[in-house]
C-alpha cells in the first residue's frame, strides 16, 4: 500500500529542493520545487506501488527545472550564486567556500553537473541517475568521476566535502 502523499513530500522534499537548487537560483528553485510536487500529486495515484518514489520525484524536478530555465532568458540566469548550507547558517569562511564550489560546479558540462547534483544532493544511486538521464549506470558513474576530478583540480581536494566517488 502506498503511503499518503504528505509523507512522500516530507520524506523527499529536501532532496527535491537540493536538486532544484543545484540547477536554478533560489527563487526559481522554490518555483520548480512547488511545480514538482503539484505534478507529482496529480500523477501519484497512478504510480506503481513498487516504483522508486525518490527517483520518480527527481525526474519530475529535473523536468520542472528545465521548464524554469526555458521560461527565462539566459542572461537572467547569470545572477550570482547564493552560498548555502544544508544544515543551518554558515560563517563567512564557509560562505566563501560554498560560493567558490557552486561557481566551480557551474562551469562543469551539463551531464557532470546533473550527475553530481543527483548523487550528492539528491542521494540517488548511479542506477537511478541513469534512469533519470536515460543512460547507463556506467556512464553516470564516469560523468560523476570526471566532474569530481575537474572540481578537485580546480579547487583542491580539501575543499570538496563528502565528494568521494
Amino acid at each position: 500500500m502506498k503511503q499518503p502523499f504528505e509523507r512522500v513530500v516530507k520524506a523527499h522534499g529536501l532532496s527535491v529542493l537540493r536538486v532544484c537548487r543545484a540547477l536554478l537560483d533560489e527563487h526559481r528553485a522554490q518555483d520548480a520545487w512547488s511545480e514538482t510536487f503539484l505534478a507529482a500529486l496529480k500523477a501519484y495515484p497512478q504510480l506503481a506501488e513498487d516504483a522508486n518514489v525518490q527517483a520518480w520525484l527527481v525526474r519530475i524536478a529535473h523536468r520542472k527545472a528545465i521548464d524554469e530555465l526555458r521560461k527565462h532568458k539566459p542572461e537572467s540566469m547569470q545572477s550570482e550564486v547564493e552560498p548555502r548550507t544544508i544544515n543551518g547558517a554558515a560563517g563567512p569562511a564557509q560562505n566563501l567556500e560554498n560560493l567558490e564550489l557552486w561557481q566551480a560546479v557551474k562551469t562543469l558540462p551539463e551531464k557532470q553537473r546533473l550527475v553530481l547534483a543527483y548523487r550528492y544532493l539528491g542521494g540517488l544511486s548511479y542506477a537511478q541517475i541513469a534512469d533519470v538521464l536515460s543512460g547507463t549506470p556506467e556512464a553516470a558513474r564516469r560523468a560523476g568521476a570526471d566532474g569530481i576530478r575537474k572540481l578537485r583540480s580546480q579547487m583542491g581536494e580539501e575543499q570538496l566535502p563528502g565528494a568521494t566517488s
